[in-house]
């Protein structure tokens, strides 16, 4: 089950995130995503667990907690949307 996990301390690294949520169980990846440029993180990322049901609990448990001074989201991720192909505009 792959997890988003937003309003992140910025500060915080993949490894503490990884920790935070093997609390309930396997945890098979972890990624913070960071500016390109300034290599920053943008304040979110996401969690991929091995099982639905444990991903569920950490969505209850950790949703709105509070993460060095920064209250969490927690939810399952949305497939990212479609791209349309190169600029089109109509004229």
């Amino acid at each position: 089950m792959n997890l988003y996990v937003g309003n992140l301390p910025y500060k915080i690294s993949e490894r503490e995130l990884q920790d935070l949520f093997t609390q309930y169980g396997e945890v098979t990846s972890v990624k913070i995503i960071k500016d390109n440029y300034s290599n920053q993180s943008k304040g979110f990322g996401f969690v991929e667990m091995t099982s639905v049901s444990e991903g569920q609990q950490a969505i209850k448990d950790l949703n709105g907690t509070t993460l060095q001074d920064r209250k969490i989201i927690v939810n399952e991720a949305r497939p990212p949307k479609k791209r349309t192909g190169g600029r089109h505009f109509q004229r």
